[in-house]
């Protein structure tokens, strides 16, 4: 891939004295063919003041032999004129600064030699006398928490992608921080020798920015890890972790120095990137599509990103507009006219064209963007296919697949035999191909391992075998530790059209044949066939004679290492770790491969638990707010969906689980949430429902730790979670029976009887009472506004019979159905004020003092029996603190007192009376309830009238 450069580069170094030249200075060598061996140009300028600026520079490579020395001036002239303040180009010095220029040993200027300093050179202080130190100093943010993890070890799997392009000498790859002006950023950078790439993560497809090493006309070396690289008029600032990244980047690049520019592009021009909503500058280089976020980019040769026409289509989708299409990310272009379209339209389709030499098969199975790169190693245009995998690959992918036997893989071409290519096959490769194969066998690759289309024969080797004989990445079926219950599950899923499911249980050792012996068993095959899924049995078919790695085999041991401390800080989805507090940084983990989390906090210590599938992290602060709001940025992010503050509450466990519920066999993948007291399961689509299961004193946990499963049996459901490490599982196992113990303290607490009082309250009006306490205050219409009645008539039954196991549900439907149930329940007992007294409480409430209300209503409960006062006063209690939360769920004093007035008094409660009456008893519940000697003991009571 390469980069235009439309215009020359100027390199040019500011001297005033002459004879220092040698010393200070270097240029570049001439180029063959374009410039003389030697040829130094030299041009005196500001000389009005009394002294004269000399800048000398070497003559660079022009686009033509025709380019004159007047173009480098009028290049050296628009150097002088950028001003931005993001960026500080090179500028001659000011008389002020005609000192004696000062030395920076190590640094580095892209030339035959280093250069320790360049001198008189101004940018934005005009008494400075080099750049750098002109600018305010540029250091990484600071850490906010320590991280604990394995030592990285420097050789092994985690090493392939740096190995896999580390042919040449000068190839390189790390980590660095990066500052574009002030925009300051940790980007995973890449060179080849031409290409330097930055990409925010590893796994990323495209490029933050991207440029051609012949568009750089210095590289210059600081201290601490620095260096920087010069364009035209702008230029990237890096820090390196270390000094030998630092030195390694800076020779990489000057080794680089002198190659040719790439050719013109064919087409360029502006258009509108329907994602950014903003313009772009495009370029059609060779069979890659460059894309500039200016047209000044495009002439300084710095892109922002590479779309490789191999593996991409293109059609149009409006007027002015079209897409570009591949497997990883679709661009949505408009030009500013048809007649423009119609160009890009055309020129794209040539290119594509022009890069495909494919038979009909090819073009069939490439119409799927997965299936036009290799799904191992991502070439373009793999001609091979692994017909039992579903998966397309390149050549040299193809001659490992044919290594691991037929038994394995079995490999045929695309163009070559045409035979084997039925129709029902052709179907399977362009529906499912490569997404479905890869989001089996490649579920769990970590983006360190994931080789590239320039691997070595040995990587892509060890990769392969891994991935298809060992099973390392693939995605286990929750049944996969059961060879009957994964037989028996095949044999359903192949009545239907989910060809993934079969698949994974294919990878996970389901067998195709009748192997129990039973002729009145009937095959998978025949199964499919009866049932009329012909893409079904095509799979089948092939798959008949195929062994699946060994269940055991699936993920290697971890070899013994010592622990590395790190400071780390968030950043959006990324984790940047670093060893110093403010140094740049050494790693970067992606928070989309967190499967776990765990609040480990206990007393003073305030630490939490990140699990991968490869690596585990023990993340501490200082402080419980500084390590909460951590780990809540880490939950939210790897979560589907939004989640409310009341979700995420008191959250100490989240994991990625397959789920089963009951004697079913079907699973799905959801994540799962512990709170104390509840187990919340959210699904893997953002807006799906969620819903919540109750924990109690009486739930059940059983281990499974062959499977990684953990049992929860709870009123009426069965619940198996499996989790993708046994790390997880374990965590939980011991979390689940803790939570539900402090869950039943908890519920004991939701409410206090009043002191010296005697009675009891029911369990089910106690139960909905702390359950509405804990989960219900915020519910907008709380008491007022109406559950379903069925669901209410349910619940007030299983409340009857079983408090405790009756399970209640957390979101705001729920509540109001608990709601409505709470309301029932008072209705239907015994009444709390007996008909007899129900006169004296109505003539009570008829005094037009308050004092007199409030003490008749205290002797008037003193008559009343134990167990109604206990009740009346737990349900006062709770009442008023719904009121304190009535700017959110809007039932005031009033409101309550309105709804809860005929449960009271019945026929009386229309009277303006009994409703103040009932008002009146939430609001001073404690004066009414309390005696004397303990109302001085209460603190002061917030009503909302």
């Amino acid at each position: 891939m390469s980069a235009p450069v439309p215009k020359p580069r100027a390199r040019y170094k500011i001297s005033r004295d002459p004879s220092t030249e040698s010393n200070i200075m270097a240029v570049d060598k001439p180029e063959e063919n374009y410039r003389n061996p030697g040829q130094i140009i030299s041009v005196d300028m500001n000389c009005s003041r009394g002294t004269c600026e000399k800048f000398i520079w070497s003559v660079s490579l022009p686009l033509t032999p025709s380019a004159s020395v007047d173009e480098e001036m009028k290049n050296l002239t628009e150097i002088q004129s950028d001003s931005s303040s993001d960026e500080c180009p090179l500028t001659p010095a000011s008389p002020k600064s005609d000192q004696t220029p000062s030395k920076a040993a190590g640094e580095h200027s892209y030339t035959d030699k280093i250069v320790p300093h360049v001198a008189n050179v101004q940018c934005g202080d005009p008494q400075s006398t080099d750049p750098l130190e002109a600018r305010v100093a540029k250091k990484p943010r600071a850490a906010t928490i320590r991280v604990s993890r394995r030592k990285q070890s420097p050789s092994g799997l985690g090493s392939r992608v740096e190995g896999s392009i580390r042919e040449s000498a000068v190839a390189r790859s790390s980590w660095l921080d990066f500052w574009k002006g002030r925009k300051h950023n940790v980007l995973w950078a890449t060179f080849d020798g031409q290409l330097m790439s930055l990409w925010k993560k590893r796994s990323d497809k495209f490029t933050e920015y991207v440029f051609h090493v012949s568009s750089i006309s210095s590289v210059r070396q600081q201290d601490k890890g620095r260096f920087s690289i010069y364009f035209r008029k702008k230029h990237f600032e890096f820090m390196a972790h270390s000094e030998a990244v630092q030195v390694g980047w800076v020779s990489s690049l000057h080794a680089s120095r002198g190659q040719d520019p790439p050719a013109p592009p064919e087409q360029h021009g502006s258009l509108v990137l329907k994602e950014q909503r903003s313009k772009v500058y495009a370029a059609i280089c060779g069979y890659n599509l460059w894309i500039y976020n200016s047209k000044e980019d495009f002439t300084l040769g710095l892109g922002m990103t590479i779309v490789s026409m191999n593996v991409a289509s293109v059609k149009q989708t409006g007027r002015h507009s079209f897409s570009l299409i591949t497997p990883y990310k679709t661009f949505n272009f408009s030009a500013d006219s048809s007649r423009e379209m119609v160009a890009w339209l055309g020129s794209l389709n040539a290119v594509i064209l022009s890069a495909l030499s494919c038979s009909e098969v090819a073009l069939r199975l490439w119409a799927s963007p997965w299936n036009k790169v290799c799904g191992d190693c991502g070439s373009p245009n793999p001609e091979w296919a692994s017909i039992n995998l579903l998966l397309v690959i390149c050549e040299a992918c193809a001659g490992v697949h044919r290594s691991l036997g037929s038994n394995r893989s079995k490999v045929r071409s695309l163009k070559l035999d045409s035979k084997v290519w039925t129709e029902p096959l052709v179907q399977l490769f362009v529906i499912y191909g490569n997404k479905a194969a890869n989001n089996v066998w490649g579920h769990n690759i970590p983006a360190a391992e994931q080789i590239l289309p320039n691997a070595s024969r040995d990587q892509r080797a060890e990769f392969i075998y891994a991935k298809y004989q060992r099973g390392q990445y693939r995605r286990g079926h929750p049944l996969a530790c059961s060879q009957t219950l994964l037989n028996k599950r095949l044999g359903e899923v192949v009545h239907g059209a989910d060809v993934e499911e079969t698949l994974s249980l294919l990878c996970s050792g389901a067998k195709v044949l009748n192997i129990t012996g039973d002729p009145h068993c009937l095959s998978a095959i025949t199964l499919a066939e009866n049932a009329g899924q012909a893409l079904q049995t095509e799979l089948l078919r092939h798959n008949e004679f195929v062994e699946a790695p060994d269940f055991d085999q699936q993920r290697l041991p971890l070899e013994p290492t010592r622990l590395e401390e790190l400071h780390g800080k968030l950043d959006d989805e990324r984790f940047l770790f670093s060893q110093e507090n403010e140094s740049a940084a050494c790693d970067v983990l992606d928070l989309r491969e967190v499967i776990s989390i765990f609040d480990l906090s206990s007393g003073n210590t305030h630490e939490f638990e990140v699990l991968t599938l490869t690596d585990s992290l023990k993340c501490s602060a200082d402080a419980r707010d500084s390590l909460l709001s951590h780990m809540l940025h880490i939950i939210r992010v790897v979560l589907p969906g939004p989640l409310t503050d009341e979700e995420l509450e008191g959250v100490l466990a989240v994991s990625r689980v397959s789920l089963l519920e009951g004697a079913g066999l079907q699973h799905v993948e959801v994540w799962a949430l512990l709170r104390p007291g509840q187990l919340l399961i959210c699904p893997l689509l953002p807006h799906a429902l969620r819903r919540a299961v109750t924990l109690s004193q009486n739930t059940h946990y059983n281990l499974r730790a062959s499977e990684n499963i953990i049992e929860v049996t709870t009123a009426g459901m069965l619940l198996y979670l499996q989790f993708e490490r046994e790390q997880s599982c374990s965590s939980w196992f011991s979390l689940l029976p803790r939570l539900s113990s402090f869950m039943r303290n908890q519920h004991q607490s939701m409410y206090q009887l009043p002191s010296r009082m005697c009675g009891s309250v029911p369990p089910e009006v106690e139960r909905c009472i702390s359950h509405i306490t804990l989960y219900g205050l915020k519910v907008e219409g709380l008491y007022r506004c109406c559950g379903t009645v069925t669901k209410i008539t349910q619940l007030v039954e299983e409340l009857h019979a079983s408090p405790t196991q009756a399970i209640l549900g957390t979101n705001e439907g729920d509540v109001l159905d608990v709601a409505g149930a709470l309301k029932q329940l008072l209705r239907q007992s015994v009444q709390l004020i007996p008909a007899s007294e129900i006169d004296s409480w109505a003539e009570a409430a008829a005094h037009t003092q308050e004092t007199k209300r409030l003490e008749g209503y205290r002797r008037l409960v003193k008559h009343l029996p134990l167990d109604n006062r206990a009740t009346l006063a737990a349900l006062c209690g709770h009442l008023y603190l719904v009121q304190l939360h009535s700017l959110v769920n809007r039932m005031t004093a009033h409101n309550l007192a309105v709804v809860f007035a005929p449960t009271l008094f019945q026929e009386l409660a229309m009277s303006s009376d009994m409703v103040r009456l009932t008002k009146e008893l939430l609001i001073h519940h404690t004066l009414v309830f309390l005696n004397k000697e303990e109302d001085l003991q209460e603190e002061e009571l917030i009503t909302v009238f």
